[in-house]
């Protein structure tokens, strides 16, 4: 038990810099996460691997395979498309929510990520971008003070931010956050709905123009 309790502090930093990793794509689709090699180039015991792994597994990342090694998700377009359909319905709800339960601390938070996002575009800092993208998103589901909806993001937080580092045009989609973070704070449900919509069906856009290209398919 002592063994299992020490490690938990390791193993969160090693879930931290795995995800990382996987998110920002240092480690790519279908690569290989090895315990002995991950606790050689971590510096740390296979326990906290093997729990990190567990860990990012029951996120979604990552796929364990039998004995000592797993390897890193590769999202299929089915995959894309059943979280596209989850996505639209928990999203149309969370801004909402966070529209008629706004706060002026709140809608500061939110506007710091949005400001966080725009700079790291302009500075064509994909990595930043695409964390402060994901960071509004999930700022967005807070500000729902919804409990279950706030817990339903927390399980699917990882996916929302991977689908996020598949974007490339990161100042369309931090200017479509913008315009997101003004309807909520006018509390403009009907531009809010509309807003929300576009902004969905051009993520859906992008993805599969993304997938396409990533595939060498001509005219992607």
């Amino acid at each position: 038990m002592g063994n299992t309790a020490d490690s938990a502090p390791e193993a969160d930093r090693v879930i931290a810099r795995l995800r990382d990793d996987i998110l920002d794509g240092v480690r790519e689709p279908g690569s290989r996460l090895v315990e002995r090699e991950l606790a050689e180039e971590l510096g740390t015991s296979r326990v906290p691997v093997r729990d990190a792994l567990k860990a990012l597994a029951a996120e979604g990342l990552v796929t364990l395979r039998p004995r000592t090694w797993a390897v890193v998700r590769e999202f299929t377009a089915g995959d894309e498309s059943d979280f596209g359909e989850v996505r639209e319905a928990l999203e149309a709800l969370a801004f909402r929510l966070a529209a008629q339960r706004r706060t002026e601390e709140g809608l500061a938070l939110l506007r710091g990520d949005v400001d966080a996002e725009l700079a790291a575009a302009r500075a064509g800092d994909g990595v930043r971008a695409r964390r402060a993208a994901a960071d509004f998103h999930e700022r967005v589901i807070e500000l729902s003070g919804n409990a279950m909806l706030i817990e339903i993001g927390q399980l699917t937080g990882s996916r929302m931010r991977w689908f996020m580092s598949q974007h490339d045009d990161l100042d369309a989609m931090a200017r479509q956050h913008e315009g997101l973070w003004e309807a909520i704070a006018q509390q403009d449900l009907a531009q809010l709905e509309l807003r929300v919509a576009e902004h969905l069906r051009s993520s859906v856009e992008h993805l599969r123009a993304h997938a396409a290209a990533e595939r060498g398919e001509p005219g992607a």
